[in-house]
């Protein structure tokens, strides 16, 4: 779904207010003045805090679940080579939307029903979806193992790219990279946790050493 400004702008404020406060926390007045719109407009746009909650998912879920679909279908590319480009994409979306991955986080601890624990579900539901269509395929042509735990895989990629980014403070404080200009730091970051992955997802997925 296309949306204009003014709601991409809404859905933003309403993404760092439901970071800070988590979603029960924060009121559609909160995000109407931290927007600094008319309280009627986001009404106007959106309903709903649900709907827009909803709004928002879509908003950052969609274009992560057509590069996958693209991805997937591919047929030039190994099943490896897929996995490698999930696992990049995976954590530039990470680093790009930290406020989001925060929401996600914070209401997967606090909260087991509701509209976001629902929205969470079927968040993750479609990616594993997808996940296990990649490795499928690579099974089919013997180039990833049998018997991969799926969910397991990804809670290790969504919990490792989660937590790395999350407590990114401390590991350049732990690692004596405070020489490193926040562009340098955010560069290795991505370029550390991304070889980290694949050759644990190579592990774990080929008979290659």
């Amino acid at each position: 779904m296309e949306y204009n400004d003014k709601q991409v702008q809404i859905m933003e404020t309403a993404e760092i207010l439901f970071a800070e406060k988590g979603f029960n926390g924060t009121s559609v007045r909160d995000i109407a003045e931290k927007a600094n719109v008319n309280l009627a407009m986001v009404s106007y746009y959106f309903g709903s805090k649900d709907k827009l909650l909803e709004a928002l998912f879509g908003y950052r879920g969609e274009y992560f679940k057509m590069k996958l679909e693209t991805m997937i279908e591919d047929k030039e590319l190994s099943s490896l080579e897929k996995m490698n480009i999930l696992i990049d994409h995976y954590i530039e979306k990470i680093m790009q939307q930290q406020c989001f991955s925060r929401i996600m986080i914070r209401e997967q601890v606090l909260n087991h029903t509701g509209i976001t624990a629902e929205l969470i579900l079927q968040m993750k539901k479609k990616n594993q979806e997808l996940i296990s269509k990649l490795i499928h395929q690579g099974q089919k042509k013997a180039e990833f193992k049998k018997n991969i735990d799926i969910p397991l895989l990804m809670a290790t990629l969504i919990g490792t790219a989660n937590n790395l980014v999350a407590t990114q403070f401390y590991y350049r404080e732990l690692n004596d990279l405070q020489h490193m200009s926040e562009e340098e730091f955010q560069k290795h970051l991505k370029k550390k946790l991304s070889q980290h992955l694949k050759k644990l997802f190579k592990a774990i997925l080929t008979n290659e050493e």
